[in-house]
Parts: structure tokens; sequence; C-alpha cells
């Protein structure tokens, strides 16, 4: 759905995109995390074919942005970080106002509106004025927008920006719905812990490259080098962490807020034996779990903080 090669974007001496390389298949949604002036809009801007490259290429649902922009924007959704709204409009006649403009008229217009004021919950909202609504909602709203003309493919520039817990959760609900409707999803966003859950692929641009393209699960296997454990104990943790050091396993046992941090040897991934040695020795446990890598940690670990 989405192919580029060695897309770059250069200003005089400063490369805003510098030969990126990416491949997005139908119904995946890629988390595009990076510093602010790391290359995230300008990448969706060429994408979307309002701003021309300097080299490289990019197809969109097959077509070229060089030759066949038009083809391009009837099958691609863009939504910018901020956006205006009419002022003198209502939420429906916002909606209307575009589907016009796509050229979808009549009873189809109206029918299509209300069903994507449904899909993003403000058909409560049809008749309010555009401007009283709040930011969450005016994302949601602009969300509609973009979905008009049933694009294949949706480009979204920090679609969660500026919005409070529960309208970021509602983002989050309205971007796996539009995964099962099978579009493709570029989305980017600082808000890291929570494309993790939404993305199943993710690219980490620092500096206009594009230093980090894979599954999430396996960026999360590149950062973690060792297994860390967090064991609670209601016996001795000074015994407990004795008989744990002495296990091959494992590499260092530490105890921190009243529970051990056991950290494994580098490559050990099964680790079911040690809970089963506690107990036999006459430990009683409260807690065992897996210490998380969450997206925040690998973009620290992955990038540097350098910008354009």
């Amino acid at each position: 759905m989405i192919q580029t090669e060695q897309l770059t974007k250069q200003y005089g001496e400063l490369f805003a995109v510098r030969d990126l390389t990416l491949k997005l298949e139908q119904g995946d949604i890629f988390g595009f995390i990076g510093p602010n002036g790391s290359g995230k809009t300008t990448t969706m801007r060429m994408l979307a074919t309002l701003l021309q490259p300097t080299w490289g290429e990019a197809y969109v649902c097959g077509y070229s942005i060089y030759t066949h922009p038009k083809e391009i924007r009837r099958l691609v959704g863009f939504m910018p970080d901020f956006f205006g709204v009419y002022d003198d409009m209502t939420v429906l006649e916002y909606l209307e106002f575009f589907a016009a403009a796509y050229r979808i008229s009549g009873p189809v217009r109206r029918r299509r509106c209300e069903e994507l004021l449904e899909l993003v919950d403000l058909a409560f909202k049809r008749d309010a004025p555009v401007t009283s609504l709040s930011r969450g909602m005016t994302q949601r709203l602009g969300l509609a927008r973009v979905l008009l003309h049933d694009p294949q493919v949706l480009l979204l520039d920090e679609p969660a920006s500026g919005l409070d817990p529960r309208a970021r959760i509602e983002i989050r609900r309205l971007l796996r719905q539009l995964r099962q409707m099978g579009k493709t999803i570029m989305v980017s966003s600082h808000i890291l812990p929570e494309l993790a859950d939404v993305c199943n692929k993710i690219g980490i641009i620092e500096h206009g490259q594009l230093i980090v393209n894979a599954d999430v699960a396996e960026v999360m296997r590149q950062v973690r080098q060792r297994v860390v454990l967090h064991i609670g104990l209601k016996t001795p943790m000074d015994q407990a962490a004795q008989l744990l050091e002495q296990h091959p396993i494992v590499h260092q046992v530490d105890q921190r807020d009243g529970h051990l941090v056991v950290t494994l040897e580098q490559g050990v991934e099964d680790y079911s034996e040690l809970p089963s040695l506690l107990i036999e020795n006459g430990h009683r446990l409260h807690l065992f779990r897996e210490e998380e890598v969450n997206l925040e940690t690998a973009f620290l670990v992955l990038t540097k903080g350098i910008t354009g």
C-alpha cells in the first residue's frame, strides 16, 4: 500500500528526510516516532503529494507520487496536526461541505456524513457549532472528514496531540476500528506507550533518517538485552537473594522497594525453574513478574535526541 525507496527532501544543506525506505501492507498500523524536527511531517506531506521530494521514489496503492498525484489523493486521507474549521458551520454542515468537495451528492452525502458521525461518536453533536467542540471532539471531527471519500490509506500527523486521557483512549479505539475495516494507517505521535497498543509496526526517525523499521515485538527484542524479574516474598529476602545468586542463569540480584530485582544472564528467556526453586526452599511468593520494556524505553535507547 505504501512503499518508499530512498525518499529524500533537502533544503539547502539540510536534509529534512534522507534516503527513507519502507514498505507497509494493507491493514498495517505504522507508528512513526521521532523528536520534533526529525522528518515525520515532511514524510507524510510527500506521501500525500503535498510536497515534492528532492529525489527518491514513493508509491501509494501502486501509484507513483510523481506521475499519479490525483489518483493518490483520491485514495489517501491526510490529517495534519492542526487544521482549520469554519466558524459559522455546524458539525453536520462542516462534513457535508467537504463531502460536496469530494463530489458526493444527494442522499448518499447525508447518509455518509451521518455514518461517520456515528463512527467517531459525534452524532449527538451533529447540530452543534464547530467552534463549540473540545479539542478531542475537533480531532474526531477531523478524522471523520478525512474518511469521507473512504480512503484506503490514512496519514495521521499527531492525532492525539493535546488531548486529555479520555480523548486519547477514544482515538485509540477509532484506530483499531479503522484497522478492522482494512485501512492502512501511518500515525505519528509523541505519546509513545500508547502507540504500542495499536500499532503492529513502528519506525523511529532521527535527523531525517529512519533508524528503526520493524514489528513492535522485534523492536522490543532489540532493546532488551537481559530479562529482569521482580519477585516479592513473605519470607526473608536476604536468604532468597543468596539462593538465587548461586543459580547459573542469574546475573545479578538487587533489593528494591521491598522486593527482589533479579537480572538474568544475557540470552536467557526460560526462567520457569526459579519460582519452583524458591518454593522448594520454603519461600512464599506474592509477586513474580517479568519487567516489561515499553515503547518509550525503546525510543530512549535507540535515539540520541538529534533533530535536523
